[in-house]
């Protein structure tokens, strides 16, 4: 059985995205309507600039006392995050996830932002390959490093 591909397995194929300038309860308000975990952060027309977390909200707006209506995402965000490409299989995915603490992996072809994969979009069969091979490599490097 061939093994999905992040795009195949992402159930919201819109993105959701906000403008730099938008405030963090104006983010934490979309991402609740849209009941998902993270906000793109983009510049008109397809300019990916960051990612905005449910994690994010929490380590670098809550924890540090920010005021959520004067605080631009720009200020908490992720910049530059780490994109791939929508043909990705999912456990090579979340062994990057996991190797890299993240739970959010924006999906890029060319310039263009086509959704955010989560964690959550993986099924239990792929969630187990991609941490064989996140064992697999982390001995690799014990051998290696």
């Amino acid at each position: 059985m061939a093994e999905r591909t992040v795009f195949q397995s992402i159930s919201r194929k819109h993105v959701i995205s906000l403008g730099p300038q938008a405030t963090v309860r104006e983010a934490a308000g979309v991402m609740t309507r849209a009941n998902c975990g993270s906000v793109l952060v983009m510049e008109p027309p397809d300019k990916l600039l960051g990612i905005l977390t449910e994690r994010d909200l929490m380590t670098r707006v809550l924890a540090r006392g920010l005021d959520p209506d004067h605080t631009a995402i720009r200020a908490v965000m992720t910049p530059n995050p780490i994109c791939v490409p929508p043909e990705m299989p999912v456990s090579d995915a979340v062994c990057l996830m996991l190797e890299r603490g993240f739970r959010h992996l924006p999906l890029v072809r060319g310039k263009l932002v086509l959704g955010v994969f989560s964690v959550r979009d993986a099924l239990p069969r792929e969630l187990g390959v991609a941490l064989s091979q996140a064992e697999f490599n982390e001995q690799l490097n014990d051998v290696l490093g």
